[in-house]
């Protein structure tokens, strides 16, 4: 087995920063130690002045396949992901077709089995009347159950309330919902296509997919949980008034209901509408400045758990579209750790606390068996960052399928060097090893 030694590493970790060196033996950490330089390897590397943390685990994204692969696909999605330090990512279910089968469900394990070159899980979907495929789900293996409680790309409102109330009440592995009230959603629609037709400027779409609806749609999956004691995990809050829905009175893993908040939330505001239209178009909507802080200070005071991306690319010219015709969504796994790092930067939020958020929070909430952290015996993904190395995003250096990123001109202070998956070199200073595979995420349920 093939033998790696990280030297002098400040290793983010479990609550603390501490200068080390960790071995890696084969797919696993051997041994984590302060003077580890006269163990044998097979390759060294030198870490003095970088971060070493353990690889980021992202519990949302789209990566297009099957069906959509002209926006993107499996293998250049989780490419881009292994440049950003992101070594495990769970996928979303509103492809074509749709992953409402468990056929469909083990189709796209076997598609990344062959083309991931990170660790993958994929969520069954829901519709109205596939409830009895739902409950064939085997937590195990599975990540979990996405429910869109409000529509979305890909068309699987689930607004049937026998179907919600058994889902909430039979569902054998987590839930994670997409909130937002249809109905509330439909009655703005009308308002503004009323006063403006078909050119309804995109400076609207938090107005029309606006707080209350987001609210009371996350009030409706909270309540359905508690009514039946079921496990629920609500995806990117964009609201104020929906962190009030949240507590952090009890540690991660004895809590039934979590929450994720996602980088564009905590990052753009309704004020970036101006400058960047409908490449910020995400649903939820970007919504004001007071909701993003909110949502901020959620995500560091405990109520909100997790923070991922909801990566959704589309190609440039659909976001080119008017209001109702373009997509919503946009591509991030491949910023979203450096994004985050410049919270650090700002002295808004620590390393601990962004590694927390990003690698053991998702570890701990979906149970992801011996990932997210960088302790002996478990899996060795790993992220080297140089927190000193500026560098900007452009165009030619943009690795998603669908060629953009709402973060072009962005110059981030923050650099992912290397990206280790099952302990094999996936990507270093811009260089892949593109034979390197991710494996199949397991759980402890």
């Amino acid at each position: 087995m093939e033998r790696t030694l990280a030297l002098n590493a400040q290793i983010v970790n479990e609550g603390s920063v501490s200068e080390g060196d960790v071995l890696i033996v084969g797919d696993r950490i051997e041994k984590i130690g302060k003077d580890l330089s006269r163990e044998r390897a097979d390759r060294i590397v030198d870490a003095k002045g970088s971060c070493l943390l353990p690889g980021v685990i992202d519990d949302q994204v789209h990566f297009r396949e099957p069906g959509l692969t002209h926006k993107a696909d499996i293998h250049s999605e989780s490419r881009a992901a292994a440049a950003g330090g992101v070594t495990s990512y769970m996928e979303m279910p509103n492809t074509k077709p749709p992953t409402i089968t468990q056929e469909a469900l083990e189709q796209k394990y076997g598609i990344a089995s062959r083309n991931s070159m990170v660790n993958y899980s994929f969520f069954m979907g829901v519709s109205n009347d596939n409830l009895e495929e739902v409950l064939k789900t085997n937590p195990t293996n599975v990540c979990g159950i996405k429910v869109f409680m409000g529509s979305s790309t890909g068309n699987m409102l689930v607004d049937d309330e026998k179907t919600l109330e058994r889902l909430f009440r039979e569902a054998p592995a987590i839930i994670a919902a997409h909130c937002e009230d249809e109905t509330t959603i439909r009655n703005n629609t009308q308002h503004y296509r009323e006063k403006y037709g078909d050119k309804v400027p995109v400076s609207f779409h938090p107005m029309i997919r606006s707080a209350e609806a987001c609210y009371l749609s996350s009030k409706m999956a909270v309540e359905l949980a508690r009514k039946h004691n079921a496990r629920l995990h609500v995806l990117h809050i964009s609201t104020a008034k929906e962190t009030g829905l949240f507590t952090n009175d009890v540690p991660l893993a004895e809590k039934k209901i979590t929450a994720e908040a996602c980088i564009h939330h905590l990052w753009f505001s309704a004020e970036d509408y101006e400058t960047k239209g409908s490449l910020i178009k995400w649903n939820p909507a970007v919504k004001t400045a007071a909701d993003r802080d909110a949502v901020f200070q959620a995500l560091l005071d405990g109520r909100i758990d997790v923070a991922a991306t909801d990566h959704a690319p589309h190609l440039p010219e659909e976001k080119k579209k008017p209001y109702f015709e373009c997509p919503s969504g946009g591509p991030l796994v491949q910023h979203s750790l450096v994004a985050m790092l410049e919270f650090f930067h700002d002295h808004k939020m620590s390393l601990e606390k962004i590694v927390e958020k990003m690698c053991h929070n998702p570890a701990t909430l979906f149970r992801v068996r011996e990932r997210g952290f960088i302790r002996e015996g478990y899996f060795a993904d790993l992220v080297l960052v140089d927190l000193n190395s500026p560098w900007t995003v452009q165009k030619d250096n943009i690795l998603y399928k669908c060629g953009w990123s709402p973060f072009e001109g962005t110059r981030f202070r923050s650099r992912v060097t290397h990206t280790f998956v099952n302990g094999r070199l996936a990507y270093e200073n811009g260089v892949f090893d593109e034979s390197v595979r991710g494996a199949r995420l397991l759980f402890d349920r």
